[in-house]
C-alpha cells in the first residue's frame, strides 16, 4: 500500500468543473461510505474546499486511473473532463504535496490560514467514518505539526495580501487599538463585505454602513451589528467616525475635500483615516492636502500588497524548508514500520524452520534412530537453513563490486574480518 492523492484545483481545472467534484457534508459522508467499501483502499481522506477537492489514500501503486473512475462516477461526469483537470501524486510527492497544502503554499492567496482548518476538518470527517488506519493517523499529525511551524517560525502569514485586508492592518497600525475605533464602510459590495469581515476578526468598536441601496447595506449590517445610513446621511455623520473605508461603483466622488474639512473641525481636528478602494474614486484626491487626514488609495495599497507578496515568498522558502525535514521524518518512520515487518518475517522463518526440524528429529527418535546421528542431523540442517540466505547476500554483494555491503553485512553479522574484502 502506498500513499495516492487524485486532486483537481484553481491551477488545473476552471469553476465549472471544480464545482462538479465538490463534496458537500452531505455528500462527503456518502463518499467516505463509498470509499470504505472499496477493497483496494486502506485509508481515505477528502479535502474539498471552493478552490479544490483532493482525494488522499491509502490504496496499492498506480492505483490513479481506479481512483479517477470512482471521482467520474461518484459525480456522475465525464471521465476524460477529470483526466485533463488533475493531477495524481503518489508516495513521497503526496506527502510533500499533502504538507503543502495544509500550510497555504498550494492556496490561491499564498500562505493563507483558512485551508489549515479545512484539512483539519477533512480528516476529523474520514477519521469519524472509519476510513483511517495508524499510518494515516501519523501522516496527518505530522502535517498538522509542520503547518502550525511554518504559521509560527515564518512570515507566510504575517503581511496582508488583498487590499481589504490591507486597509484593516494599516488602520491597525495608524490606531493601536481598534477595539476603541469607529470605522465607516461607504459601499455593501464584495470588497466591503471583505473588509467588514476583517474588521469583525479584529474587534472594532462601531461599525456603520453607508449604501445608496439601503436594503443592501441593512443586509450587510445585520450580520456586524452595524448602524445603516444612506448616502446623503454621511455629511452629517462623518465626524463620528475614525476610519473611513470606501468602495462604491459611483462615477464622481462621495467624500470631498469640504466636507472632511468641516468633519475635522467638528472632531477638533482629531486625526482621521480614509481609505480609497474604488476606481474611479470615491475620495477627492485633494482631501490629503488635509493636516489630520490620512487619505490611501488602492494603488498606496496595491503597491503594500506587491510588496507582501514578494515578503511571503520569501517565507515561503523557509517554509518549504520545515516540510522537507518534517517529510523525511514521517519517510524514516514508515520505513523503520518496514524494518519491524522484515524482522518479524525473517524471525517467524526461522522459527517455522526450527519446528520443522524439531519434528523431524522426535519422529526419527521415535522409530529408534541415535539420538546422536538425530541431533547432528538437526544441527546441520538448522545451521545450513539459517546460514544459506546470508550467504547468497556476501556473495552477491562481492561479486557486484559491492565493499560498502560486503562490509556493513559483516559488521551485522559480527565476523573478524568485515574490514576486509570479502572474496567470492
Amino acid at each position: 500500500m502506498t500513499l495516492l492523492t487524485l486532486g483537481i484545483n484553481h491551477k488545473t481545472a476552471p469553476v465549472a468543473l471544480r464545482e462538479k467534484v465538490a463534496f458537500t457534508p452531505d455528500l462527503l459522508v456518502e463518499a467516505l461510505a463509498s470509499m470504505k467499501k472499496l477493497t483496494w483502499v486502506e485509508s481515505s481522506v477528502i479535502v474539498s474546499t471552493c478552490n479544490r477537492t483532493e482525494l488522499y489514500v491509502n490504496a496499492p501503486d498506480n492505483s490513479g486511473e481506479a481512483l479517477i473512475d470512482w471521482l467520474a462516477n461518484f459525480h456522475q461526469l465525464d471521465k476524460d473532463a477529470i483526466c485533463d483537470n488533475s493531477y495524481v501524486l503518489q508516495k513521497d510527492d503526496a506527502v510533500k504535496h499533502l504538507m503543502r497544502v495544509a500550510s497555504g503554499l498550494d492556496s490561491l492567496i499564498l500562505g493563507e490560514p483558512q485551508i489549515l482548518g479545512q484539512v483539519k476538518q477533512a480528516f476529523g470527517d474520514a477519521k469519524h467514518s472509519g476510513v483511517v488506519n495508524s499510518e494515516f493517523e501519523k501522516l496527518f499529525q505530522c502535517t498538522f505539526s509542520v503547518a502550525k511551524r511554518v504559521r509560527s517560525e515564518t512570515d507566510i502569514g504575517a503581511n496582508a495580501v488583498s487590499v481589504a485586508y490591507a486597509a484593516v492592518q494599516l488602520a491597525k497600525h495608524i490606531f493601536a487599538e481598534l477595539p476603541k475605533r469607529s470605522v465607516l464602510l461607504v459601499g455593501a459590495g464584495e470588497t466591503i463585505e471583505l473588509v467588514a469581515q476583517h474588521l469583525k476578526e479584529q474587534g472594532v468598536g462601531r461599525l456603520a454602513v453607508a449604501n445608496r441601496t439601503v436594503s443592501r447595506a441593512e443586509e450587510l449590517a445585520a450580520s456586524l451589528d452595524a448602524s445603516v445610513y444612506t448616502l446623503a446621511q454621511i455629511p452629517e455623520h462623518l465626524h463620528e467616525f475614525d476610519i473611513v473605508i470606501s468602495s462604491t461603483a459611483s462615477q464622481l466622488p462621495l467624500i470631498g475635500k469640504g466636507m472632511v474639512e468641516k468633519a475635522l473641525k467638528k472632531r477638533r481636528n482629531v486625526p482621521m483615516f480614509l481609505v480609497d478602494l474604488a476606481v474611479p474614486r470615491d475620495i477627492e484626491a485633494e482631501v490629503n492636502e488635509l493636516g489630520d487626514a490620512y487619505l490611501y488609495t488602492v494603488d498606496d495599497l496595491q503597491h503594500i500588497v506587491e510588496q507582501n507578496i514578494q515578503n511571503r515568498e520569501q517565507a515561503a522558502q523557509d517554509a518549504e524548508k520545515l516540510i522537507e525535514h518534517q517529510a523525511n521524518e514521517f519517510f524514516t518512520w514508515k520505513h523503520s514500520l518496514q524494518s519491524i515487518d522484515l524482522v518479524k518475517e525473517y524471525r517467524e522463518k526461522g522459527t517455522q524452520q526450527r519446528d520443522e526440524l524439531v519434528e523431524r528429529a522426535l519422529t526419527q527418535l521415535a522409530e529408534g534412530k541415535s539420538a546422536e546421528d538425530v541431533l547432528n542431523e538437526m544441527a546441520y540442517k538448522l545451521t545450513n537453513a539459517l546460514l544459506h540466505p546470508t550467504t547468497l547476500a556476501l556473495k552477491e554483494a562481492a561479486k557486484h563490486d559491492e565493499p560498502h555491503m560486503s562490509q556493513w553485512l559483516g559488521q551485522a553479522l559480527a565476523l573478524s574480518g568485515s574490514s576486509a574484502d570479502i572474496k567470492k
